[in-house]
């Protein structure tokens, strides 16, 4: 297989009249899927672009998918531009990949327009229409090999500039070929898709649904700022699937949303982009006592995860949930300071992955491509790309890994190497709280608290007083009602660091 599209053309004549899609309040079978993404296609190869960026100018749904497809079909590689974004970020993201095609759609098109130069912006609603030319598929397609690009996602760089991953259908195909089968997704799986569509883990939802012929329900972004009504949508659609951010997860369990109702049917939660704090995994674990939980790990650069631990319901994770061991295809190993292996047990370094998942690097951006995919210092007699993830591990006493913050996290405060999220893991132990997240002012060395409970400020202060040393005690705490979030899922650092600025 070298094109991802090959999923759907499977999955279209073998399920050509189930029901692919979900949007809210209409839906769209597989035949119509594959039959509308083959139109847009004709479009898009009519214009003679090939293995060229399209620009997505639209929210997720039905018809960002087929436009998706159609650029697969083109021999062409796509990138989502939300329209909500500010207008900042979407000059910059326009300038980095210089498209000569953007996509919308009828509620974006006067907005796109603003952006972009009319002669290139077109409607998804007119593409649709488009006559279908097979043998100018077919034409383009035989052209295609698996090393092309298939997506670009948009990170937030660390010079202010969004970095744009290259992800191939290389890459993807073989992840998501293990990744279904490893966690059993089949044809009967209702997979309730959390995240943007310009974000990998909507990647996960995207195309284990097309590889296996299950439904893929898309639900809305409002519903996670109301609990009851997102719990009503997932029973009501009869989800089985959530591979959800922790965030996401956590939200529910924050407003008690599983006293109100229970997702029944849900058999498999695979959860990602943060720690999961153990207080809120249990609470969904009890209340779903038949559902398989898996922490999963990895950052965009290397298409989606690169390890994974199977929740065991019988262990103690008081102390920390492995991200466990790597999926089949990726060598996960920890380099020291000075680019060396490390294989102790409980001696930290740096995650670095190698392995046919690596994105193909930075689009237009070859600086900070040769910055974080470099040569594997382990190998000197051939070539053997690795990636820095600035993530710290270690393995634990059963040669698992174990994610040990972000290298960004890891502080120098009053003489001593701290890790915000140790501090953090040891304010969660504390009952009455239900989230928090620690920060450092730097110019002012100063530890910040940010929390969510109901626990006066002064009690917490004198609980961390008795487990921690007085160094990783937090000299500010704030009592939030919910935690502000990125269009990611995670928290937002950023925001709160401005909330503490301004006085909260």
């Amino acid at each position: 297989m070298i094109n991802v599209i090959s999923y759907l053309e499977k999955s279209s004549k073998k399920y050509k009249d189930k029901i692919a899609v979900i949007e809210e309040d209409k839906s769209i079978t597989y035949k119509d899927l594959n039959d509308y993404s083959k139109k847009v296609a004709s479009f898009i190869a009519s214009k003679n672009i090939f293995n060229e960026p399209i620009v997505i100018f639209m929210d997720k749904g039905i018809d960002t998918l087929i436009s998706f497809f159609g650029c697969c079909y083109a021999g062409c590689f796509y990138s989502l531009i939300n329209p909500l974004f500010p207008e900042t970020r979407i000059n910059q993201i326009k300038d980095v990949i210089n498209t000569n095609m953007i996509i919308t759609d009828d509620t974006n098109y006067d907005k796109a327009i603003e952006y972009f130069d009319n002669d290139k912006v077109f409607k998804i609603s007119d593409l649709k229409e488009t006559k279908l030319n097979k043998k100018l598929i077919e034409e383009t397609m035989s052209k295609h090999i698996d090393y092309d690009p298939l997506y670009v996602n948009f990170t937030s760089g660390s010079t202010g500039i969004p970095k744009g991953v290259v992800i191939s259908h290389r890459s993807v195909i073989d992840f998501i070929d293990y990744y279904t089968d490893m966690f059993n997704f089949n044809d009967k799986d209702i997979i309730a898709n959390q995240a943007p569509f310009d974000f990998d883990v909507s990647v996960k939802d995207i195309y284990s649904s097309i590889r296996v012929g299950a439904t893929l329900v898309i639900v809305p972004t409002r519903y996670f700022s109301n609990p009851s009504l997102l719990l009503d949508y997932l029973c009501d659609n009869k989800v089985t699937t959530m591979t959800w951010a922790v965030s996401a997860l956590c939200l529910i369990t924050t407003f008690h949303g599983l006293d109100y109702k229970v997702p029944t049917t849900v058999n498999k939660i695979l959860f990602s982009g943060e720690v999961m704090p153990i207080k809120h995994l249990n609470t969904w674990m009890e209340h779903l006592p038949n559902t398989t939980f898996v922490n999963i790990y990895g950052p965009t650069e290397i298409t989606c995860n690169c390890t994974y631990h199977i929740i065991d319901r019988n262990r103690d994770y008081n102390d920390k949930i492995p991200i466990g061991k790597p999926f089949p295809n990726e060598r996960v190993f920890l380099l020291d300071e000075n680019n060396k292996l490390i294989e102790e047990k409980n001696k930290p370094g740096e995650i670095c992955v190698a392995g046919t998942a690596l994105a193909l690097g930075y689009y237009n951006n070859s600086e900070q491509t040769n910055k974080n995919f470099t040569q594997n210092p382990l190998i000197n007699a051939y070539n053997e790309m690795i990636y820095h993830t600035g993530d710290l591990g270690y393995y634990n006493e059963n040669n698992e890994l174990v994610f040990n913050g972000r290298k960004d996290f890891q502080i120098k405060y009053l003489g001593h190497r701290i890790e915000l999220e140790d501090i953090d893991k040891s304010v969660m132990k504390n009952d009455k709280v239900i989230r928090c997240c620690t920060l450092f002012d730097e110019e002012k060395s100063k530890l910040i608290e940010f929390y969510v409970g109901d626990i006066d400020k002064k009690e917490l202060h004198a609980f961390l007083k008795e487990i921690v040393p007085v160094h990783m005690i937090p000299g500010k705490f704030i009592n939030i009602e919910a935690f502000p979030m990125t269009k990611n899922g995670k928290i937002d650092r950023k925001e709160l660091m401005k909330m503490y600025k301004e006085g909260k």
